[in-house]
């Protein structure tokens, strides 16, 4: 199963994709915010997403699953 893992520990500051949307390689999926940076999440895979595993204000450590694919 694909999935997005977060590339650092943060706070979820936007969701930019829904369960159910195709994505593209590179494109955000969403927001997190750590030291007052916001930094952009992209995902390396092109797919349909099944699942958004976290929500806005989650604070979410590296490796963590942020969006899982179908």
């Amino acid at each position: 199963m694909k999935q997005v893992q977060s590339t650092m520990a943060g706070t979820v500051f936007n969701i930019v994709v829904q369960e159910g949307e195709e994505v593209t390689v590179g494109q955000t999926v969403m927001v997190l915010e750590s030291m007052k940076m916001e930094i952009p999440i992209e995902t390396e895979t092109a797919g349909k997403i099944a699942k958004v595993d976290v929500q806005i204000g989650d604070f979410v450590n590296e490796g963590d699953v942020l969006v899982t694919f179908e």
